[in-house]
């Protein structure tokens, strides 16, 4: 049988059947993806408690949208709800709890320090949504059984491969302070005092972050300036994404969750003011605003020990 001639040479012929073949993997991912619903139905799961513990942990019978029916359990910290799925420990679960407690009561007298910050969260319905690993089904499932899901929850996921309860000032970092913080600013305090938490161009943090990158950068730029001590390099994060990570460093910093050795390693290219006192000298802008009273942010360190 004689060949024809589609007049394309073989290596532009290979360059197209490659993309053709990244198009059809990319279609079946996001038919997988699609496909991904939340059951009709709350998941059940078995779980224990601990005595010794503040908080307990109660079954997910009664989810307020089809798309939390992925979760199986959950814990109500002032009305703010952690919800987890089965594949997470009941020990990872407990601790974000006990983190979220005493960053929102931090002098743990069984009241929140600012009411007005719970007030905006528990208006916003925000919630912590935790997962075993972050490719899970349960995850996919979560944001594909609703329109419009994360208008009408400020949610903030966490993951437990992420979470470590017997963290102490070493490798690897418990992501539960970096997480469980990221709720409580975006749906408490950027709501509360706009002005000063906004994350948006203008705001008192956003104006104290513009001056830690070395200038007011829209996207991540290619390089920041020599002087510079924030640094982020995630192109996905946008300006208010920006804004919540750098109150997340400056915050954990004054309370010396950054401080222990090796960790300037790890963050360095990111984050340079690591401890309470190279915050107050390098950053006299955002450790005046932390340390204000009138907005009652945490000044100690969570330990995940609750009223305990």
């Amino acid at each position: 049988m004689p060949q024809i001639n589609f007049g394309i040479s073989l290596s532009n012929y290979i360059y197209i059947m490659n993309h053709i073949k990244q198009s059809v993997i990319y279609f079946l991912f996001l038919l997988l993806c699609a496909c991904a619903k939340a059951p009709k139905t709350p998941s059940t799961c078995e779980f224990t408690q601990n005595s010794a513990d503040y908080f307990t942990i109660i079954s997910n019978d009664d989810s307020p949208h089809r798309a939390f029916n992925v979760f199986c359990k959950k814990v109500i910290i002032f009305g703010v709800v952690i919800y987890a799925t089965d594949d997470v420990s009941d020990i990872d679960l407990l601790h974000a709890a006990n983190v979220m407690a005493q960053y929102l009561d931090n002098n743990e007298d069984g009241i929140a320090d600012n009411p007005l910050i719970l007030d905006k969260m528990v208006e916003s319905q925000a919630a912590m949504v935790l997962f075993g690993t972050d490719n899970s089904k349960d995850m996919r499932a979560l944001f594909n059984s609703g329109r419009k899901l994360e208008d009408q929850y400020k949610l903030q996921d966490l993951y437990g491969i992420e979470i470590h309860p017997n963290w102490n000032y070493d490798s690897p970092f418990d992501a539960t302070f970096e997480e469980v913080l990221h709720l409580i600013t975006h749906s408490g305090y950027a709501a509360a005092y706009p002005d000063v938490f906004g994350e948006f161009k203008g705001s008192s943090i956003a104006d104290a972050m513009d001056l830690a990158r070395g200038g007011q950068f829209d996207d991540i730029p290619s390089s920041y300036p020599n002087n510079a001590w924030y640094t982020y390099d995630d192109r996905t994060c946008e300006y208010g994404c920006q804004v919540t990570e750098y109150l997340y460093w400056a915050l954990t910093s004054l309370l010396g969750a950054q401080d222990y050795p090796g960790r300037y390693d790890e963050i360095g290219h990111e984050w340079k003011a690591n401890t309470p006192t190279l915050l107050q000298s390098m950053d006299p802008t955002v450790f005046a605003i932390l340390t204000d009273s009138v907005y009652q942010l945490p000044m100690v360190l969570p330990d995940g020990t609750y009223m305990r």
